[in-house]
């Protein structure tokens, strides 16, 4: 992996175990904790080989996690660019949690999802209106995943751009954040 998208998976392992230890402090039990820190630091395994021709970087990642026996991973690193979870039931799974917190991550600093979503128009949408329409599909996706795991905090989505950003040490989720160092 190039540098920074290391540096950009430890940011989304950060997020992706803010949301996780929440979620359990909620009551969602069901959530392993070590699976979803490998799937956020692992999520891009696959871009650095896919930089500068059409690849899909979560297939090829998630063909790497297959080869080294990672099934598990392998999935969530699969669906980390487009979700293919119902999300009629309820939150949330691995494979959600790591899809959002890759979403919240522009390059190593958390952004809301509009900021997020224009970088990814302008930066893979290649002014094809059919892809993003596409893409906007799949943040609409991302706002509902957003809403539903939400619900289970007493705080909003930008408290967590605050939290690891680190411009609001007040706010607090009812579980404290680990430490990158």
């Amino acid at each position: 992996m190039l540098e920074n998208i290391k540096v950009h998976s430890f940011v989304v392992a950060r997020v992706a175990e803010l949301l996780t230890r929440n979620l359990q402090a909620a009551g969602i039990v069901d959530l392993p904790l070590d699976t979803i820190i490998a799937g956020a630091l692992l999520h891009d395994i696959g871009k650095t080989e896919c930089l500068d021709n059409d690849k899909d970087h979560a297939r090829v990642g998630k063909e790497i996690c297959l080869q080294l026996g990672f099934s598990e991973i392998a999935e969530i690193v699969g669906q980390h660019v487009i979700l293919r979870n119902d999300l009629s039931r309820n939150c949330c799974t691995p494979i959600e949690v790591v899809y959002y917190a890759d979403k919240r991550v522009l390059h190593d600093e958390v952004v809301g999802l509009e900021a997020r979503l224009d970088y990814i128009l302008a930066r893979y949408g290649r002014g094809d209106a059919r892809l993003h329409r596409r893409i906007r599909e799949n943040f609409d996706i991302c706002k509902t995943l957003e809403q539903k795991m939400f619900s289970h905090f007493d705080i909003e989505p930008e408290a967590v751009q605050e939290m690891i950003n680190g411009s609001n040490s007040m706010i607090e989720f009812r579980v404290p954040l680990w430490s990158m160092s």
